[in-house]
């Protein structure tokens, strides 16, 4: 089982819509949303490209948006984490 932990933006929070899309794809097992994170359990990864879209919505106006992070890890093998970071549109 693959992990992908999202570390969501100061002031942000996921879309319901945006977990409903999420739910709908083939490969994600479970989606669990804890304080500012999002964890999205995947059945496994293989070679093909994937790309999962978390629609945010900004609940509160944070002054000097830092980045977050994505971790991407096999539950099984923690070792192999993959750390990524992201920004919001227009900071």
């Amino acid at each position: 089982m693959v992990i992908i932990e999202v570390s969501l933006l100061s002031g942000f929070i996921m879309t319901s819509r945006s977990r409903t899309l999420l739910e709908n794809g083939t490969i994600v097992k479970k989606i669990e949303v804890k304080a500012n994170v999002v964890y999205i359990y995947l059945e496994k990864l293989n070679d093909e490209s994937q790309t999962f879209i978390l629609q945010l919505e900004q609940v509160i106006q944070v002054k000097n948006l830092k980045p977050a992070s994505i971790k991407i890890y096999d539950y099984y093998q923690p070792g192999g984490l993959q750390i990524s970071s992201y920004s919001g549109v227009g900071s």
